[in-house]
Parts: C-alpha cells; structure tokens; sequence
C-alpha cells in the first residue's frame, strides 16, 4: 500500500531489494575460494573468428541486433546539468549525436535495421523525450524507456522516504544498471524487440563513444550461441576500483569492491591478482 507515483512492479522490486537486506542473506564472499577464471571462460579477441566477408551474412547477424545505452546519469560531475548523454564533445556534436551517426553509419553500410534504446531514469527521462524530437528524421528507430524508480530509505525507522513527507526527487533513487532487465521487461520493450526478431542486445554506457557495434564479438556470440558476453580489458593502476571476474564454487561471477572483505581490499585492487576489468559494455 502507498507510494501512488510508482508501479506495481516497482513497489515489488524495492521490496524484494529491501527484503534481501533485512533477511541477512547478502552474499559473503569467502576470499580462499577465489579462483581466476580460465581461458575458456575469458576469451582473446585476437583468438576469434572473423566475421562473413558477405554482405548479407552480415545484415542477417545485425537483423538480430538491438542497441541500448544507458542513459540515467547526469552530468553533474562534469559541471553541466541535463542528462550527461547531451554534453558537446566535439565539433558541436554530443555524446548522443554521436551514437546515432554511429548506428546509422552501420545500418547504411549492411541494408540493417538496428535500433537504438535508450534506458533513462526519472532525473533525465523528460529531458531526454525533448532531446530525441531532434532526430525525427534519422533512418533509425529510437525507443526511450525509464529504469525503475524506488524510494529512499529512513536509517533509523527503515521506512520510505516519501512516506514520511519527502515527496520531490530527493526522495527517490534510481536502481542503476542492474535494473535493466526487469525495466526491459516491465516497459514492454522486451515484447517489442521480440516482436522484431531481436534476439541479443548490445548494452553500454552512453558516455563510452568506444563502444560501438564489433561483427567480430556479435558472430562469436550468435553462432557459440552464448547467452551473455562482458567485455574486459587489461587492468592498470587507474582501474584499481573496478569489477573483475572470478571463479567462485564452480561459477563465473562479477566481483564488486563494495563485496570484498575489509582485509583484502588492497589484494583486489593489486594488478598482480586481479588483471582484469569489467567495461561495463555487456
């Protein structure tokens, strides 16, 4: 009962969240069952086959395609208000701009039809509606759909933040990343892209201008028939925060910083041990 401005859907994703936590059973990693994933797991890619040469081949891989950039952020930490999708990188073009250039370069080149989904939060959701009208007439599909919106918790009371009379958005938070599937799935977007023969998503940050669409990585994945993909990469003294992989009892598993022990926190961000990042580009 309550909090009216979220849905059904919502209301039961922060209280499963929520239950987790007050259940005790967040996961606690036990540091001597850390194993480096092998290289089945962790594959080259300078070990993986090229792609078809062929142009229909190609168009066939990509009809399978859908692109979505994460675009919750602000750019607050960059001194800018709005989302952080819109920022003029260079020559007058945004983050965003640039991203449609990209997608419609690709779709040009093969004949394709690869969307472009944007997944917002309520802090650039309105702002991003406005900001989209702008390519009205690009030749490609652009959906917009929010991530989940959950509310702010009272420490000492451990109830809802609105509840209590907080009703602007200080009140509420924005899930991140982890809530992309459900959000898929609640918006309907899933049911779309079914709809249109999609079967594999290309999922980056909206502020990673590297992270572009590579028939290399999309052939391994279709004909392996893998269901998931993380791209790493080297880690280097600048990267001494970020998530890694491990082998954990007997499954590959992303380990956060937040989920180390006190005690082997300067292990985890050692280069000797943990040699590689995650990317954030799935």
């Amino acid at each position: 009962a309550g909090l009216p401005q979220i849905s059904d859907n919502e209301k039961s994703g922060f209280i499963s969240l929520v239950s987790r936590y007050l259940s005790g059973e967040e996961e606690h990693i036990e540091w001597p069952k850390i194993h480096t994933p092998t290289d089945e797991v962790v594959v080259p890619y300078d070990t993986i086959d090229a792609p078809p040469e062929d142009l229909e081949a190609t168009k066939a891989l990509l009809d399978k395609l859908a692109v979505l950039k994460l675009n919750g952020g602000l750019g607050t930490t960059m001194g800018c208000t709005g989302p952080k999708s819109v920022i003029e990188v260079r020559n007058g073009f945004t983050f965003l701009d640039l991203i449609v250039l990209q997608i419609e370069s690709l779709n040009k080149k093969y004949g394709s039809n690869v969307p472009l989904l944007l997944m917002n939060s309520f802090n650039t959701h309105e702002d991003t509606l406005k900001i989209v009208e702008k390519y009205a007439n690009s030749s490609i599909d652009i959906h917009t759909f929010n991530q989940s919106q959950y509310p702010r918790v009272v420490a000492d009371e451990f109830l809802p933040w609105p509840s209590k009379g907080k009703t602007d958005k200080d009140g509420w938070y924005p899930p991140g990343h982890g809530d992309i599937f459900p959000s898929l799935m609640n918006s309907g977007k899933l049911d779309l892209l079914l709809s249109q023969g999609k079967e594999y998503v290309f999922i980056a940050n909206s502020d990673n201008l590297g992270a572009i669409v590579d028939m290399k990585i999309l052939n391994h994945l279709i004909h392996k028939q893998n269901e998931y993909c993380m791209e790493v990469t080297p880690k280097t003294l600048a990267d001494v925060k970020g998530g890694t992989l491990i082998s954990y009892e007997g499954r590959v598993q992303l380990l956060e910083i937040a989920q180390v022990p006190d005690a082997h926190v300067d292990e985890f961000k050692s280069i000797e041990k943990f040699k590689i990042f995650n990317t954030n580009n799935l």
